[in-house]
């Protein structure tokens, strides 16, 4: 999937009714873009982004990375939660992530609100995406790396239903601006997730 714009993101986040968040420096728009192209199959690949959005001096400065808001092959197969398979519900989710360990190991994003998710346990290789299997509550669904070295090209076990960036490069820029939105503003950050098709 090629990656977007910061209009072309704007426009749909403005477009459902969600807030945008142009005031000040470094006041970040963290959005995910599902890849619609996929038909809700498990690829089990980076086929999707993760974009950030912000201004510097009035400036703004727009970051798309390579990323998967989707759960990878392992744990669509190993199922953690008896109910099945994680998967976000694409919506706007105020307040919902704070900087913090990810597993106990590194700095990332971590959720500190209820999420709304999917659940999906009858292993067909297809994400079912049922108004009727969706949970909503404190599931660790944090925004964090792959590799800690480089770049992962297939999610495998890096994903259980994380917003999960495939480059290590891209999660150090992604921490570096939460981090100057954190000083500034506080240690809470809104996480919005949207399809490729809305935009």
């Amino acid at each position: 999937m090629s990656c977007h714009t910061l209009e072309g993101v704007k426009e749909a986040i403005l477009s459902k009714g969600y807030k945008w968040f142009e005031n000040g420096d470094y006041n970040l728009n963290l959005v995910g873009i599902r890849n619609s192209e996929t038909e809700n199959l498990v690829t089990n690949k980076f086929d999707d982004c993760v974009t950030v959005s912000y201004k510097v001096d009035g400036e703004w400065n727009f970051h798309c990375f390579k990323a998967t808001t989707d759960p990878g092959t392992h744990w669509t197969e190993n199922l953690l939660n008896k109910d099945g398979v994680a998967i976000l519900v694409p919506d706007q989710y105020r307040g919902s992530h704070t900087i913090g360990l990810h597993q106990g190991k590194y700095k990332a994003l971590r959720q500190k609100k209820p999420l709304k998710v999917y659940r999906d346990k009858n292993k067909d290789g297809v994400y079912d995406l049922l108004e009727e299997n969706i949970h909503e509550g404190i599931y660790g669904i944090n925004i964090h790396r792959a590799t800690a070295h480089g770049e992962s090209k297939q999610v495998d076990k890096w994903s259980a239903g994380c917003q999960v960036l495939a480059k290590t490069a891209d999660f150090d820029k992604l921490m570096e601006l939460a981090q100057k939105s954190s000083d500034m503003y506080g240690n809470s950050f809104t996480y919005t997730l949207i399809e490729s098709k809305d935009i």
